[in-house]
This record gives C-alpha cells, structure tokens and sequence, in this order.
C-alpha cells in the first residue's frame, strides 16, 4: 500500500473541461469515498488515476513515483468497474490467476495465490466454476479477488455495487469492509450511493462540476457541511433548506436535518400540513407543507402515526440550525 497525491488535475473534452486542477492526498492504508451527481467528474478521475486517460496538466504520485506518464500495467494499481469484466471461457480460479500467468508468475505459486484469495472472499467452493453459474454477488467477488492476487498498492473501485440488488449490496458492502481490514490497501471508491460512502469509508470527497467542495470524514461532513451544495448532497431525507429572512435573519438560508425537526398535536410552534409519510419500521419519516416555507421533511424515531392532512405544529432544534449566506458559504450556526 501506499499514499496518493493529486496535484492540479485538469482534463477538458472537446475544449469542455470536466476538471478544475484538482488537489487530494489520501494516506497509505486509507479508504477515501468519492461521490457527486452525475457527470461531476468522479469517474473521469477516477480512470485518470489508473492510467486509462491522461491529465492535461497535473501530476499523479502513487507513494514515492510519479505515475503521469507510465501505462497502467506500470501504476501497480487494481480497479473494479461495476460491470464484472470476467473471461466466460474460464473458471473461477482461471479469471483469479490469468494477471498473474501474464505476469510471469509460476504455476505452482499462481495456484497457491488463487487459493489464499479464493480462502479470503469465500470463493474456494467456486473454483471449477464459470462466471455464468455464478450469482452476481459471486461474479462481483471474483471481480474482486482478481484485484487483490495482485497486491497492488491502491485499489480503483468504481460502482462496484450498482448492479446488486438492495439485500446483496449491503451484504457486499460488509464484506468490502471487512476485506479493507484484512488487507489495509489504499483504496478510492466511486459510488452513488451515500450509505456506501458512509458506512465504508474513512474520508469522503463530494465533487461537483468537476471541482472538490469538501473532503473529510462522514460525520464531519453530515454535522459540518462547508457549503449548500455538500450540506444539501450528504444526507438522506436532504436537508431541509429555508429562507432564513423570513425569521429576521435577510440574505441567508437557514439549513435544518430532517431528524432536527420535531412535531406535535398542541402547543407552540409552526403550522404544517401533513402531506405524505413514510413509514419505515426503525423512523418515520414525515413530508409536510408550511404556509411560511414551502415543503419540509421531518425525520421521526421510531414508529409515529400521522394521517395526510393533518395539522401539526413543528419546531427546529435551534442548536443544530446552519446558516448559508447567498453564495452558499456556510457562514454560522445554531440561534434561530
């Protein structure tokens, strides 16, 4: 394993640039999650960093080498795309150990590393098997296991998950965690899916338009978003964004978690109708709709028994509030 360096990565498209000078250090033995909509520029980087496109300016280290300008065979780097990419002619152990007959590996030494492979991913039963006899959580950790009999120094995930189903994809994401301890190998990984990124991940890195907004820990990012747009990606029901002039506070946002918005039958606070709810066993998850705001989703714990057309009144928790100012800078906190 080892560190990764970004230094002023740019790249354009038909004079359309897909990236600003990007800089990013991730640490040897580090798990660093990249996410942002669609077309930010996640999987671009990502291909640049293995070699597949080049930079058109910038400079890529993996630990003490410069990798600009060397092949990808060269990088000692290991990517999984989301589709398997598994040799259907060859068997389990056959698409494990091809990278390694190609790279002049033994016989004897190719078979004993698809078995210490096959052994960690629970792929030993599997061996005589071709891809299409495999379930696509089995293809996904041959897929996988090809990566590791390479002990690179950085693993390249891209949506490795994307094509699972719901159950299958929170079963893998277990076992990518636990294989990350086993093997402590510095690893990036793409997805769309914010629990992956939460759940698997050391540091999170949110891009938009082809720049870095914010790059740190999960938790740090969900309680201490920089700007609008990472305090409005990282969260699921997104928070909730108001004018803020309307409660004496002019030319801002105020921004709300769904979970910091209480209700109730009576009392003080502020009249909502009750217009959709989603009710999920663990939380119950509330969207109403406000005279003086528009439409705000409250998050529940537990299971709460609420009608559509309701009235209810909320209040937000005034400690936990954000303030945003009209560019989308983060400018204060709590105080209402």
């Amino acid at each position: 394993m080892a560190s990764l360096d970004l230094v002023g990565l740019t790249k354009s498209f038909q004079g359309h640039k897909v990236l600003h000078g990007l800089d990013l250090t991730i640490g040897s033995g580090e798990f660093w999650a990249l996410v942002g909509p669609s077309g930010c520029g996640k999987s671009v980087l990502l291909r640049m960093i293995a070699g597949l496109l080049t930079p058109d300016a910038g400079r890529i280290r993996l630990g003490e080498t410069d990798v600009t300008a060397l092949p990808p065979a060269q990088r000692d780097i290991a990517m999984v795309f989301q589709g398997y990419a598994l040799y259907p002619h060859l068997s389990v152990a056959g698409n494990l150990g091809i990278g390694l007959r190609h790279g002049g590996m033994s016989r004897a030494a190719t078979r004993d590393e698809v078995h210490r492979v096959a052994g960690i991913l629970g792929l030993t039963p599997l061996l005589d098997r071709l891809p299409q006899e495999l379930s696509g959580g089995e293809r996904q950790r041959v897929a996988i296991g090809r990566a590791i009999s390479r002990r690179p120094k950085l693993f390249l995930f891209d949506e490795p998950l994307s094509n699972l189903d719901a159950a299958l994809r929170v079963h893998m994401r277990i076992e990518l965690a636990d294989l990350h301890r086993k093997l402590g190998t510095t690893t990036m990984y793409v997805t769309h899916d914010q629990v992956e990124a939460m759940t698997l991940s050391d540091h999170i890195v949110v891009m938009n338009q082809g720049r870095i907004e914010q790059a740190g820990r999960p938790m740090d990012l969900y309680h201490d978003p920089d700007n609008l747009f990472v305090a409005g990606f990282i969260g699921s029901p997104k928070m909730n964004f108001l004018d803020a002039a309307i409660l004496g506070r002019p030319g801002c946002t105020l921004g709300a978690r769904p979970e910091h918005i209480g209700l109730r039958r009576g009392g003080d606070g502020l009249a909502a109708t009750v217009d959709h709810v989603e009710t999920l066993g663990s939380e119950t998850n509330v969207i109403l709709q406000t005279d003086r705001f528009g439409p705000i989703t409250a998050r529940l714990f537990g299971h709460q028994e609420f009608s559509q057309g309701e009235a209810v009144l909320l209040d937000f928790d005034r400690d936990r509030a954000l303030y945003f100012d009209a560019e989308g800078k983060r400018i204060g906190q709590g105080g209402i």
